[in-house]
């Protein structure tokens, strides 16, 4: 009754009833959080070689009662949740969540992707442990807490890349390296041990 009662206080505040299309977000350790990014060609590249709105991704902890993200965006680093949400394309997100039998493997999840807390972030995409980009935090930090692989593991040469190919080039050499196993945001989001708590849109976050 209290969030919800705050829930409509700020709607009402920020004039946020009259579009009826924004919902509330509890947050849970451990959940996987997604957002696109502000448009640069790297970014695009991502979502358009991935026919996705997801550009970015990030675990959701909790640390002295404040809700962070865990993520890898420049050194992997935890981020305070609302500032997180802020850094998206029009401060939108969507949630998935590891369904049930995969809950009491959080705390390992998180704990084994916190060992990679200060490595730099990997413009090349590759799944190495001495660079790390966002997606393979996560994937790495599932992996090493279940021994499971969480969303496939695909090839740059089987994403829509010549759309992107200067982009592409650019950062990950010339002649195109087609063989490099890559884990996307998009086939992260699509695993089978997830399941979506909310979609791409604007959120109400209530703690807890």
């Amino acid at each position: 009754m209290k969030h919800s009662l705050q829930l409509s206080i700020y709607l009402l505040l920020t004039g946020c009833v009259s579009s009826g299309t924004i919902t509330s977000y509890m947050p849970r350790q451990g959940d996987i959080v997604f957002q696109s990014l502000p448009h640069i060609p790297v970014i695009d590249a991502i979502e358009g070689c991935t026919h996705s709105p997801y550009s970015h991704c990030g675990i959701v902890v909790k640390q002295d009662d404040v809700w962070y993200v865990l993520e890898a965006i420049g050194p992997v680093r935890i981020t305070r949740l609302d500032r997180w949400i802020d850094q998206g394309r029009e401060d939108a997100f969507a949630v998935c969540r590891l369904k049930p039998d995969f809950q009491p493997k959080v705390g390992a999840m998180i704990t084994a992707a916190e060992k990679f807390i200060g490595l730099p972030y990997d413009i090349q995409y590759e799944l190495d442990d001495e660079k790390i980009y966002c997606s393979e935090l996560i994937y790495k930090g599932f992996k090493a807490a279940t021994g499971q692989a969480l969303g496939k593991i695909v090839k740059l040469g089987d994403l829509d890349w010549k759309p992107h190919a200067q982009v592409i080039r650019a950062i990950a050499g010339d002649p195109v390296p087609l063989e490099r196993e890559i884990i996307t945001p998009r086939d992260l989001a699509k695993a089978e041990q997830l399941e979506e708590v909310l979609p791409l849109e604007k959120h109400v976050v209530l703690s807890r």
